[in-house]
């Protein structure tokens, strides 16, 4: 008698080359995202040694426009202590990279009043480094509260809604 087949679903195989590095969790609680882009990044060697090990922070960083390009600026990666003399500075400004028709669409929504061009994160893709970057504007403080408050009975209406049933 022939068994029956088990119909498990398969996982799909993750990829090593990709994952996420790191995120600017601060990025949504204190600005408003308008619109977010992908773009690519120019690094060194030692750089995505020190990406690959999880040293970097993006808190602290932003980006600008600057003669037609996007660059990201104060944007810490950690030095790789095997690079010797061959190193890179911390804190340079590097080139991000985008096709020219997303550049000019982003460019547009990022030149209005009030808004700031943030990195909302950094992740591989296929061995890639890449920088989402998002337009944002700035929240008051009585937006966050605001914002904190319609979260939070978000929350306990659902969890009504979860023990309900």
């Amino acid at each position: 008698m022939a068994s029956k087949k088990s119909k498990k679903k398969k996982t799909p195989a993750v990829d090593p080359n990709s994952r996420t590095i790191c995120r600017n969790r601060r990025a949504r609680h204190d600005y408003e995202i308008v619109e977010e882009l992908e773009c690519g990044i120019v690094l060194t060697g030692s750089e995505v040694k020190s990406i690959r090990d999880n040293k970097v922070t993006i808190d602290e960083g932003f980006a600008r426009i600057q003669n037609g390009e996007l660059w990201l600026i104060n944007c810490d990666i950690a030095e790789y202590p095997q690079a010797t003399y061959l190193n890179h500075e911390r804190r340079r400004e590097r080139k991000l990279l985008l096709r020219r028709r997303e550049f000019r669409k982003f460019a547009e929504s990022a030149g209005h009043d009030g808004m700031t061009l943030i990195p909302l994160s950094m992740y591989f893709t296929r061995g890639l480094v890449k920088v989402t970057i998002g337009a944002a504007r700035g929240r008051k403080k009585y937006d966050q509260r605001d914002k904190l408050k319609s979260n939070q009975a978000r929350r306990t209406m659902q969890e009504a809604m979860r023990k309900k049933y």
